[in-house]
């Protein structure tokens, strides 16, 4: 032949197929493109090795084809696309480009019809066909001047090939699938007819037909009964495998020339996406200067940000046109503007979008000032119906900073967000000290963003981001989502860098949406029960007041430290009074608890009274307002970044530090009940820390004991006043607990021994047992301070990095609290990354439905709290116990208690 070959590329198949053969690989903004260099090298081997001249890339196109229509349950067994493989689809369409290959897809027809179409084409202009492919399916075109070749194994299909898989010609492959079916595709076939038997019936009777017209000449009358009664599957099967060998197509062969090679287009996509080794075998002319090792690219710094002029969209072709150059970049930063920070009530004032640098926009919603007129065309509902198939489009990447606040809001107004990155948690893991956007453009780009105080300086009296200008909420809300944009650029590489791509990835980003599920969640909780307590918690404050009046011989305000310090010190003649640099007394809890201890009355009074009046301004009276009218419950708000350990943390109330304790802490927590017909459980870890200090410390007698089960606080008693374990009461148990406890938060002799009531000498003589009894611990000890000084950082099992800036400060105080820090961190850090792991476990485990097995309310420290309808507590309880005990794998056993009631309080 003298025609050139025509190469026609399985684009849709070899994209799942690299994507499962090949070692994952990310470009430096986290991107996978794992796939995208399979197939990149692909058209290199092309290009470079068989100077193929003639190129089609087929692929499937998004919508279902005709084949659903013969067949409603056609493919209906395909799992999810993996997450990690869908942004490589429009990166692969753009490599297509940087190589000048053309690309073909038509709607109503999978990749397959149009490859057949295509051969059938060729083969009557006489041009030789080699079809790049694996696809058993695809095998059926094979013959005179049709070949298949397996880039992967570099391999060539011959007839032989086909022979041996189907045990026939390429021309009855069709009737072999027709009666084998296809598990993958879900084409039923004949039941108990497989692919041997299918090929010894073809090759017996000749054809699909021929096999059906002398059904009767079927010895078996177990397989002729199936032939017959499923003889319409098999043909519904037979259309559906056999491909369509007359897609309309308008472009002709000759358009599937590919020009020379366009060498900046090529070396920017290549460059882009860190594949040095492609461009090195390519030959390319000019010089990029790339990674160093492939698809990890150098970190770069942004140019310092130049202040953009930002756009307002405010009609429905200025939205749509915008929305086009989004799929183009594959991207899009979001901020969302409210009235309010509640993502359960507040309303949508506007949303902010950046699509790339410089290149932002605001949809104003709801604005009292500048307002066109007349009404402008963009509705919240025209918005949204917009927007809705960008967010959940998984092909784009959605970012924004503290995302959880934004994808609340949208998921109220019935929106999910797919493929998301948030560069609050990028900066938490990358950065000590504040992560807000302002303080980390400041960080970054050395750029002062807008203030909101300039937009709404009265806002104590009622104004809000609502009653601002067009043009100034634009130019504040889109410069968020910009720099939101541009921080995630500078933020991903570095995560690569500073090896937390494990923490972000694994850990932090995907409990974001399951946190914005606990959030609307929220727990139900008893006003009148609150009430009743604050009533007698008055009545307490009122009996102390009293009592610490007659003492002190006349009336005074307690709560005033300044009052206090006069009546302890002057009045009273109290020892160790000290004035601080206002010249008043300190009056402090360390102050009031020595003195207490010494037998001082009225200090020991002090501190009652403030208990009771905290539990009362903080808890009893301020959970009543936190309760929503509508759902009756408690919403608090989760916070991912707000902590030095990774440690969730709660607030707006905070649900976490709740006194256990104390009588009254309890029954504050009675106040949290589950409603009818469900009932409240809680998983507890079961002394995690210490589990976590035997494995990194490396203590064999400490394992020994945990993987035996051995009462560990009785053991350490044992072990360390010297006393057989049956010799141990509950008070020195208690004692060793505190020890045990202590070690891990650094705690000095003096502090144990306020803690244990005994004398410091006493307590240091106990210190000194435990470390002679675990020298292990000492050693953790040592090397943890030791590396934080030269890191200024610990880690956790998740890699996560735990600042420490004040470790080698002058400052004793400061210095001395941060190598407590460098202790603790790793084991409540880790403990942490356990719970953050099985929160995802058991979120999955739940499901969407919370009728079935229940939903997640809450997590405090190292317990979860769910309400599960009764009648599956105990089912749920032991699967989530399972869960969560496999969190993690560590080198002691990890044990959670389950507890459940009515409350909260009798759940735990």
């Amino acid at each position: 032949m003298t025609q050139k070959k025509l190469y026609i590329i399985d684009g849709s198949g070899f994209i799942f197929r690299a994507f499962h053969a090949l070692p994952p690989l990310t470009r430096p903004d986290k991107t996978p493109v794992g796939a995208v260099y399979g197939f990149c090298n692909m058209l290199a081997k092309l290009y470079a090795e068989m100077h193929a001249d003639h190129m089609v890339v087929v692929f499937d196109a998004a919508r279902k084809n005709y084949r659903y229509a013969l067949y409603p349950n056609y493919k209906a067994n395909r799992g999810e696309t993996p997450e990690d493989l869908i942004p490589q689809f429009p990166l692969i369409r753009e490599a297509c480009q940087a190589f000048g290959v053309p690309q073909l897809e038509k709607n109503g027809y999978e990749a397959d019809d149009i490859i057949a179409t295509l051969v059938k084409q060729a083969r009557l202009a006489q041009r030789e066909v080699v079809v790049v492919s694996s696809d058993k399916d695809l095998m059926q075109l094979m013959g005179p001047g049709v070949s298949m070749y397996d880039q992967m194994k570099n391999k060539y299909y011959s007839l032989e090939d086909v022979h041996k898989k189907f045990g026939v010609t390429p021309d009855k492959v069709v009737d072999i699938q027709a009666l084998a079916g296809d598990s993958s595709d879900n084409i039923p076939g004949v039941a108990g007819i497989g692919p041997k038997t299918a090929a010894q019936l073809i090759e017996k009777f000749g054809s699909f037909e021929g096999l059906f017209e002398n059904l009767h000449e079927i010895s078996q009358p177990k397989r002729r009964a199936s032939l017959e009664a499923e003889e319409g599957n098999a043909r519904i099967s037979r259309a559906l495998v056999r491909l369509c060998a007359d897609v309309p197509l308008d472009i002709a062969l000759d358009a599937f020339e590919v020009p020379a090679l366009d060498a900046d287009k090529l070396q920017a996509f290549l460059a882009t996406q860190g594949f040095k080794t492609l461009l090195n075998r390519l030959n390319l002319s000019s010089v990029v200067a790339l990674p160093k090792e492939e698809g990890v690219q150098e970190e770069t710094a942004l140019p310092t940000p130049i202040p953009q002029t930002y756009v307002s969209l405010q009609t429905i072709d200025a939205l749509e046109s915008y929305i086009k150059g989004v799929y183009k970049e594959g991207l899009l930063a979001i901020d969302i503007e409210t009235t309010s920070l509640d993502t359960q009530t507040t309303e949508l004032v506007g949303i902010a979008l950046a699509r790339s640098p410089g290149d932002g926009a605001y949809i104003p919603l709801r604005h009292t000032v500048d307002m066109l007129a007349p009404a402008p065309q963009l509705t919240l509902d025209i918005v949204l119906e917009t927007l809705g198939p960008v967010l959940s489009d998984k092909s784009i990447r959605k970012v924004g900073h503290n995302l959880k606040f934004d994808l609340a809001v949208l998921q109220r107004l019935g929106f999910t967000v797919h493929n998301y990155d948030d560069t609050l948690l990028m900066a938490s893991l990358l950065y000590p000290g504040r992560h807000g956007l302002d303080e980390m453009v400041k960080r970054v780009f050395d750029h002062e963003m807008i203030p909101f105080k300039s937009l709404v300086p009265h806002a104590s009296k009622g104004q809000t981001f609502a009653d601002v200008s067009i043009q100034a909420a634009t130019d504040y809300a889109a410069e968020d989502a910009d720099f939101t944009l541009r921080l995630w650029q500078t933020l991903s590489p570095e995560l690569m860098t500073q090896k937390s791509t494990t923490a972000y990835w694994d850990f932090d980003r995907p409990l974001v949406p399951i946190l914005v599920d606990m959030e609307k969640n929220g727990i139900l909780v008893l006003p009148q029960k609150l009430a009743d307590l604050s009533a007698t918690f008055e009545s307490k404050l009122s009996t102390l007041a009293e009592e610490i009046h007659r003492l002190a011989g006349d009336a005074f305000n307690i709560a005033s430290p300044k009052q206090l310090g006069e009546v302890l010190f002057d009045k009273l003649q109290y020892p160790g009074g000290k004035k601080g640099k206002t010249g008043a007394y300190g009056t402090g809890a360390g102050v009031l608890e020595k003195l207490a201890h010494d037998g001082y009355e009225v200090a020991s009074l002090v501190l009652k009274w403030r208990q009771f009046a905290k539990l009362k301004s903080t808890y009893t009276d301020a959970l009543r307002d936190k309760i929503n009218p509508t759902t009756h419950r408690i919403h608090t708000s989760f916070g991912l970044a707000t902590t030095t350990t990774g440690r969730l943390s709660s607030s707006d109330p905070n649900l976490q530090n709740i006194p256990i304790r104390t009588v009254e802490g309890r029954e504050i927590r009675q106040a949290f009940v589950a409603e009818a017909g469900k009932t409240l459980l809680s998983l507890d870890y079961s002394q995690i820390e210490l589990r976590l200090l035997a494995h990194y410390a490396q203590i064999e007698s400490l394992q020994k004991a945990f993987l035996d089960g051995v009462d560990i606080h009785a053991l350490t008693a044992s072990q360390v006043m010297g006393l057989p374990v049956e010799e141990i009461t509950p008070l020195l148990r208690r004692k060793a607990k505190a020890i045990n406890f202590g070690i891990i938060y650094g705690i000095s002799a003096f502090g144990l021994g306020q803690q244990l009531e005994i004398s410091t000498h006493d307590a240091k003589t106990y210190i000194d047992a435990y470390f002679k009894q675990y020298p292990g611990i000492q050693a953790y000890m040592d090397a943890q301070i030791q590396f934080a000084k030269q890191q200024g950082y610990v880690t956790t099992l998740a890699g996560r990095r735990c600042y420490m800036p004040e470790i080698n400060s002058k400052n004793s105080n400061l210095r001395g609290f941060a190598e407590r820090q460098a202790i603790n961190a790793p084991l409540q850090g880790s403990a942490a990354d356990i719970i953050k792991k099985a929160m995802q476990s058991v979120h999955a485990y739940l499901g969407e439905d919370p009728t079935t097995r229940g939903k997640m309310l809450l997590q405090v420290h190292d317990e979860l709290i769910l309400e599960v309808p009764t009648a599956q507590i105990d089912e749920v309880g032991q699967a989530c116990k399972a869960l969560m005990e496999n969190a993690m794998t560590i080198a002691v056993p990890l044990i959670v208690d389950v507890g459940q009631g009515q409350n909260w309080d009798e759940a735990h």
